[in-house]
């Protein structure tokens, strides 16, 4: 049977509740992805507590099906870096991205070499757990593994943003070379590549816009008049 314990978060005032959805959004909307990292040190607690933060999200059945790996062994960095910019070369300049995808990163400044791999401090890469085992070695399945841990990354990243540090969603396609640098099991697959560290002093992000709320919601709701009618 499931053990269940009480749940009662505080119950704030409304005015309470804007204010902090109000600070939330303007320190969310501050955050951006950075291409130019200081070699600054990070302490590697800083990097625990953002990873036991991303594990407090919600997952298929519980079974958090994902794993950080840490790496601030400049040796290991190296080669992710070589490794990343060979698979990336080939995207820009062999033809596997179509021409229109090359476009639109060109907007952002963005190209094979990846030097910052082996600048920041900390490259984190999280992997997905395709399946998990039962104690007598048989395959578990993993339900939801890839939206889980895509709301984990979400949540790494806003960890990251609160401490004044900064990161970036990199995925070299394909991303296999880091399950066998990182010596991972078969049943991980790479998801995401996150370097973390301080922005450089001179570092500099694109000029974008983010889309406007009616862009990217739609409100769907009662009738003020009809909500006051008595059931």
């Amino acid at each position: 049977m499931p053990r269940f314990v009480p749940y009662r978060p505080p119950h704030l005032p409304v005015d309470e509740v804007l204010a902090r959805a109000e600070a939330n959004f303007q320190e969310a909307d501050a955050r951006r992805s950075v291409r130019l990292f200081s070699s600054e040190p990070v302490p590697r607690r800083a990097i625990e507590l953002a990873i036991q933060a991303a594990s407090t999200a919600p997952s298929g059945a519980h079974q958090q099906p994902w794993t950080f790996v840490a790496v601030g062994d400049p040796e290991i960095k190296h080669r992710i870096r070589l490794a990343a910019e060979a698979e990336e070369r080939e995207n820009y300049e062999g033809g596997r991205m179509p021409p229109e995808w090359v476009e639109e990163l060109a907007q952002i400044g963005t190209d094979w070499h990846k030097d910052f791999l082996e600048v920041v401090p900390w490259i984190v890469v999280l992997f997905e757990q395709t399946h998990g085992a039962f104690s007598d070695g048989s395959l578990k399945k993993h339900y939801y593994a890839r939206e889980s841990v895509g709301i984990a990354c979400g949540m790494f990243i806003a960890a990251i943003h609160r401490m004044g540090m900064a990161t970036l969603t990199h995925t070299p396609s394909p991303m296999g070379f880091l399950r066998e640098i990182l010596g991972r099991p078969a049943n991980e697959r790479p998801f995401v590549l996150l370097p973390v560290g301080y922005p450089a002093p001179d570092a500099e992000v694109p000029d974008l816009t983010r889309k406007p709320l009616e862009d990217v919601a739609v409100f769907i709701e009662a009738d003020p008049a009809e909500a006051r009618q008595p059931g």
